[in-house]
């Protein structure tokens, strides 16, 4: 089934923005305060649409047309901002967002570039078979290495995995987070299989990068007690990572 394009003149149905009012080039973040942020770092912005969790602007970067939407937090509800997007005839798509770094190297205030998540999401298995893979398009994950490098600051690359849950339960584990680690597994966030798998069906370009601000295996309980993603040292890495998304959307 070839994926659905919406005309020119209609609205989205809950990102509530007009579909001639976006560009082909997107950048995407979870908190809908991270978009207006963004929005600032524009020229010639507007916002465009308010509703729930999916705050979306418009404006230019460089000279380069962007569009800018908040996802909200985990893969359900963020692959509604991705499908929806790509619906409305976006064809390049970057996730700039926070991460949990799951290597003893990948600490506060680093930056990851994604090649490809492991889905322990629950909503991309509701697209396609379990052995699809999700990976990032790889010359843009080039593009985005090479923006971060410009940050000074600390940057790696790799797979990712993305789960569901934040606070773990005391009844029963969630994704066994050691055990990806010893796989290689470089960062532990919410969105990024359920963007990369929708983008393949798409057939558009997609990236990650992510400011790590914890590292959640470093509690041996792995309880996220003293989870503070406020600290400066993360703003600078959030800010990294932003700006290494807007070069790479405009590669």
């Amino acid at each position: 089934m070839a994926p659905v394009r919406l005309p020119a003149d209609a609205e989205l149905p809950l990102l509530r923005a007009r579909v001639s009012d976006l560009a082909d080039r997107a950048l995407v973040v979870g908190d809908p305060g991270r978009a207006a942020r963004v929005a600032e770092l524009l020229d010639d912005v507007r916002q465009l649409a308010a509703n729930r969790e999916y705050h979306v602007y418009a404006g230019s970067y460089q000279g380069v047309p962007i569009t800018v939407a908040s996802h909200g937090v985990g893969a359900a509800g963020a692959a509604v901002c991705f499908e929806e997007l790509a619906r409305g005839g976006v064809t390049r798509i970057i996730r700039s967002g926070t991460a949990g770094g799951m290597q003893p190297d990948v600490v506060d205030g680093a930056i990851v570039v994604a090649t490809g998540a492991v889905r322990e999401d629950g909503v991309s298995h509701q697209l396609v078979p379990t052995p699809f893979p999700a990976i990032a398009t790889p010359s843009l994950t080039l593009a985005l290495q090479a923006a971060a490098e410009q940050s000074g600051l600390d940057v790696h690359s790799g797979i990712v995995v993305t789960g569901d849950m934040f606070y773990p339960s005391d009844v029963i584990t969630g994704v066994d987070l050691p055990m990806w680690q010893r796989a290689g597994v470089v960062a532990v966030e919410m969105e990024a299989a359920a963007l990369f798998v929708i983008a393949a069906l798409h057939g558009i370009e997609t990236g990650a990068v992510f400011a790590i601000d914890g590292n959640p295996l470093a509690a041996k309980d792995e309880s996220m007690d003293g989870y503070d993603p406020y600290r400066e040292v993360v703003t600078r890495a959030v800010d990294g990572a932003l700006t290494a998304a807007l070069d790479a959307l405009i590669a």
